[in-house]
């Protein structure tokens, strides 16, 4: 049988309301979301009565969560941060994931913050270790994102780190267009972790900022074409960055939804 191609998207580029996210989604014809934010709340943030009402418009629209966004070793907790507040973190996204039928939470590997580069490893290791443990008893999986921290932009601290861990609960998450954000190749990453792949984001970027998925240089097609031959099944999430990116402040700009729609009609037209 053919694989269902799962198109979805994280939805709070294109508004801070649950509502809109919804609408955006109905008007591209896609029936999934990656949680990240809701009226500007991380979805660990909000309080069980407001988690409870969305996910129940969730459900009523159609709309399956495929993924949850946490804060996890992203660049505002650095390695030096309290550690305490991504366990607790964990075990509310792990019990809201599992709610919402989703296995998937989205972590990162932790910026530096003076350490040297052993001691960073370590600590890395280490704390990326308790979190697998924990999201395997709770019945989840830890994606760790080719952006921030220590196995963020290297093929071979992400495999260093699977390595490490060795646990079922740390996969990998690729994103088509960090690369050039970063100043790495994307491309040649993805072709040394590809069989690790679990999920995937998809934006593009060139020298100027991010563009429409296939108007950049992060070679998207290319990379949907390598992960389909390497047998990726998993689902294709947008996160185009084109309105607001997640960690600046202010407000989406005046076009967010039809930025965001372009986007993703973009996003299809490449995985048709």
């Amino acid at each position: 049988m053919p694989v269902e191609l799962v198109l979805a998207g994280i939805a709070d580029e294109a508004a801070h309301d649950l509502t809109t996210q919804i609408e955006v989604l109905e008007e591209l014809g896609w029936s999934a979301i990656e949680l990240r934010t809701i009226d500007r709340r991380a979805v660990a943030d909000l309080t069980d009565d407001r988690f409870a009402a969305a996910a129940t418009a969730l459900a009523d629209n159609g709309v399956r969560v495929i993924c949850l966004d946490s804060r996890i070793g992203n660049w505002a907790r650095p390695i030096t941060a309290d550690f305490e507040q991504d366990l607790a973190e964990l075990d509310v996204l792990a019990r809201r994931a599992r709610s919402l039928g989703t296995r998937y939470v989205r972590i990162m590997s932790y910026p530096n913050d003076g350490l040297s580069d052993q001691e960073w490893r370590a600590a890395v290791v280490t704390r990326i270790k308790t979190l697998a443990r924990r999201a395997e008893a709770a019945g989840v999986v830890l994606l760790h994102e080719n952006c921030s921290g220590w196995a963020g932009t290297g093929a071979a601290r992400m495999l260093e780190l699977l390595d490490e861990v060795a646990s079922p609960a740390l996969k990998l998450l690729f994103d088509t267009g960090n690369g050039v954000a970063h100043g790495y190749d994307g491309f040649d990453l993805l072709g040394d972790i590809v069989s690790h792949v679990e999920h995937v984001h998809v934006k593009d970027a060139d020298t100027r900022g991010f563009t429409i998925p296939g108007e950049g240089v992060a070679r998207v097609a290319d990379c949907v074409k390598l992960l389909r031959a390497n047998g990726y099944q998993g689902a294709w999430s947008l996160e185009p960055h084109l309105a607001l990116r997640p960690h600046e402040p202010g407000e989406p700009a005046a076009d967010a939804v039809a930025s965001f729609l372009a986007a993703g009609r973009a996003m299809a037209d490449l995985l048709r």
